[in-house]
């Protein structure tokens, strides 16, 4: 949506507001996904300037502007981000970068809300995707198209399907950072000894069922799918169906969700019917459950993100081969594709013109081919920039992980429409859990597909709606 700035004082006071009543509204979930959760340069100028370069904004070695990120990558993702950090602060005298892990996308949203407007919060925010509509709404950001449009920014040597997102009424409001979309993994030893062609995974839910039967046995199950709400919202995208109305919620603000339609009632019937089939083992919500159970060859389908891959083959190691394959679509489904997952960067707009400017030019070296390169490789997230996959570090990673081809293919041949750009509401986390308890009340009995998904559309509806009088 294209809304005129307004003061500052007025943003303050309507942010105030919205975090008033939104609060209750923003629930726990998972970061990047249930999963932990993708190349030419990006600017017209050079992004990565010299250690002599003092830029324009002003800022020198002895007094340099500085910008605090708050971002959530822990562990050796944390240490990805020091590391670009690190870099691009040697490149530049007149900009400092501080990276301050925040904890998950939740506990970093929540501080970055008490902060809003009071001048005491960061110059970047890393929101995860499903944050959009709240950071558009709350007033507190600086849209990252005002400073592409500043800078003459070429945002064709990004890749269209991750912007795809984050633009809404064609603006980018952020700069997509950690992007994955989910694929199917597979054991190809376990389907050579089923006699299953282990070049060939499954790519419709009948032929996953097929080859679900064949390989349980001897204790080991064909698949194991983690309840989560991420999932649903990506099995929707791959029919080409739209989760929310008006246009998931990107032709104007969502009313209502359409998570009983045929879309969801399809899903659900496939599911339910493998484990009651008994060739699919239910493992419950965490993804970091079935994935161990694949690790140990005790599953021989999982669904993950691509993020996971590097983890899920290190782990494996020489005890069997790991495929990977497209997530899988309902026979005859056409004209779909996956969702990006992730997070991206916002630039906060109470926070002086100087500093938002060097929080823009620490972003453009961020999207850099040669950064990108490392963030992909370190990470296990797409990059972002079209040419980062022509660096030689990129295609020395790309040999040692073939299997990663397969997410680089998916995104690529995802049909970018509404669906495949993903649904956008206020009240997105707490919606995954509405749907994540439907899914559990599925497949343990409770209530028939049909019911459980009603009911949970109704909840998700009726809190959409609440939200929207608050905002409107």
């Amino acid at each position: 949506m294209n809304r005129s700035l307004k003061s500052i004082s007025k943003k303050k006071s309507v942010v105030i507001v919205l975090l008033v009543l939104l609060l209750a509204f923003m629930t726990a979930c998972s970061s990047g996904g249930n999963t932990d959760s993708n190349s030419g340069g990006g600017s017209s100028s050079d992004s990565s300037a010299s250690p002599d370069s003092n830029g324009s904004s002003g800022g020198n070695r002895s007094n340099p502007i500085k910008v605090t990120f708050w971002h959530s990558m822990g562990g050796e993702v944390g240490q990805a981000v020091d590391h670009l950090v690190a870099e691009f602060n040697k490149s530049r005298s007149d900009i400092q970068v501080e990276a301050i892990y925040q904890g998950s996308y939740d506990e970093s949203l929540s501080k970055m809300k008490t902060a809003m407007g009071s001048g005491t919060g960061p110059t970047i925010v890393q929101v995860y995707e499903i944050g959009s509509r709240f950071m558009i709404d709350s007033k507190a950001i600086t849209p990252m198209q005002k400073f592409i449009d500043a800078d003459n920014f070429d945002l064709s040597e990004l890749e269209e399907n991750i912007l795809g997102y984050y633009t809404f009424d064609g603006q980018l409001y952020s700069m997509p950072f950690n992007t994955s979309n989910p694929i199917l993994y597979y054991n190809k030893t376990l389907f050579r000894e089923a006699g299953l062609d282990p070049e060939n995974p499954p790519r419709t839910f009948s032929e996953v069922k097929k080859a679900a039967e064949a390989l349980t046995k001897d204790g080991v199950y064909g698949a194991s799918f983690a309840i989560y709400g991420w999932f649903m919202e990506q099995l929707f995208a791959v029919q080409g169906q739209e989760y929310v109305d008006n246009g998931n919620g990107r032709e104007g603000f969502a009313t209502r969700s359409l998570l009983a339609g045929e879309a969801g009632t399809t899903v659900m019937n496939w599911w339910k019917d493998m484990i009651d089939s008994k060739v699919m083992l239910n493992l419950g919500r965490s993804t970091a459950d079935t994935k161990t159970a694949f690790n140990a060859g005790q599953v021989a389908m999982i669904l993950d993100s691509t993020a996971a891959l590097r983890g899920i083959v290190d782990t494996v190691g020489g005890s069997f081969e790991v495929g990977t394959g497209f997530l899988p679509r309902p026979d005859g489904a056409e004209d779909g594709g996956v969702i990006v997952g992730g997070a991206s960067l916002y630039i906060l707009n109470d926070r002086p013109e100087e500093e938002q400017q060097a929080a823009w030019e620490f972003i453009k070296f961020v999207v850099s081919p040669e950064q990108q390169a490392y963030w992909h490789v370190n990470s296990g997230y797409f990059p972002i920039t079209k040419a980062a996959y022509d660096q030689p570090l990129v295609k020395e990673n790309m040999e040692k992980f073939p299997q990663f081809k397969t997410a680089v293919d998916q995104l690529h041949q995802s049909k970018l429409n509404n669906a495949t750009k993903g649904a956008v509401m206020g009240i997105f986390p707490e919606a995954r859990q509405i749907v994540e308890q439907a899914m559990e009340e599925i497949i343990n009995g409770a209530k028939s597909v049909e019911q459980a998904l009603a009911d949970a559309e109704k909840e998700i509806t009726e809190k959409i709606q609440a939200y929207n009088k608050t905002v409107q």
